[in-house]
């Protein structure tokens, strides 16, 4: 079984980092594998791509005309992949040597359609006191409660899933009205592709936990300020998928319910028995971020012209 990993990049400034990303998937101990890598109109961080890989075996370049965003980017690189799976890994993660390995043992194991590993925080400069893991999933990488090893969830996150490609394909990709594009910063573009996945094939994505990739987080993504602006976009983008898909509400309202009837409790129990300033903090945090969703939700169903929506999705889909 081949599979064809795809990288999307952009910025030049953060080549280093995606370097040593493509140099992690090419480091895989599995076999046969591909490497897409796909730049989203960025000629200069194409030229420089095409010259640090495009001699290798195995290795397909490609540059989007102008900037399409990571959604159209990621179903270009599949459409343009020749594995029997496609893998998806962020151009700021380092894979674990077997993640490929690993991802592909559930195939050859299972019937199963899409497999997804798990997405470890790798703290370019020290963790933030004031973070929850109940959060992660702002920055890209599994929180508290994601599930369990080998569980069928709806979605992994971006930075480490992988899909049968005739699958991934037939259900039309990545939806581009979701995803990151310039400075738009609509989120959660890997449930509506899974969403769509389940109703037509009925199953979810095995959680793998064993298929590693450390996704990197720098300062920026511990700023207070930029996590609540985050938080809000979350929100807003919640709105924009039920909109899309009316069906995809349910998990993060029921992680809303644990979050607030399991994880909450829990931790105001250890405040009590064991008080910390950065316990305290982050009990606060949580109450911030989920008000943070709950305003950008709302701004969204002000702001959110849904037959316009619509009708870009119908558009989308007619191409």
């Amino acid at each position: 079984m081949k599979v064809s990993v795809v990288i999307c990049t952009y910025a030049m400034e953060r080549y280093d980092v995606f370097s040593e990303c493509v140099d992690s998937v090419l480091d895989q101990t599995y076999d046969p594998l591909e490497v897409v890598i796909v730049v989203d109109g960025n000629d200069a961080v194409f030229d420089r791509v095409c010259e640090d890989y495009g001699g290798l075996e195995d290795v397909v370049l490609h540059c989007n005309d102008e900037n399409q965003g990571i959604s159209y980017s990621r179903t270009r690189g599949a459409e343009i992949a020749t594995g029997d799976v496609v893998a998806f890994i962020d151009d700021d993660a380092v894979a674990e040597p077997d993640w490929i390995e690993e991802l592909a043992r559930v195939y050859d194991e299972t019937d199963a359609i899409a497999v997804g590993g798990h997405a470890k925080p790798d703290w370019v400069t020290e963790k933030p006191d004031f973070f929850p893991e109940e959060f992660y999933w702002l920055v890209g990488c599994d929180e508290r409660g994601m599930g369990e090893h080998m569980e069928e969830l709806r979605n992994t996150y971006g930075s480490n899933i992988s899909f049968r490609r005739d699958v991934f394909l037939n259900v039309g990709g990545y939806d581009e009205n979701t995803g990151r594009k310039g400075d738009r910063h609509i989120q959660a573009h890997e449930a509506p592709v899974c969403i769509r996945m389940a109703n037509k094939y009925g199953k979810g994505v095995i959680y793998n936990t064993d298929a590693v990739v450390h996704h990197k987080l720098f300062d920026y993504r511990g700023d207070f300020r930029w996590l609540v602006f985050r938080s809000f976009w979350q929100g807003y983008s919640k709105r924009i998928m039920d909109i899309l898909l009316p069906e995809a509400s349910g998990d993060k309202n029921e992680y809303l319910g644990q979050l607030m009837l399991e994880f909450v409790p829990d931790r105001v129990g250890e405040l009590v028995r064991e008080p910390s300033s950065a316990k305290a903090k982050q009990l606060v945090t949580i109450f911030i971020f989920t008000a943070a969703v709950g305003f950008g939700y709302l701004y969204g169903l002000l702001d959110v012209d849904r037959s316009e929506l619509i009708a870009d999705r119908d558009a989308t889909a007619g191409n």
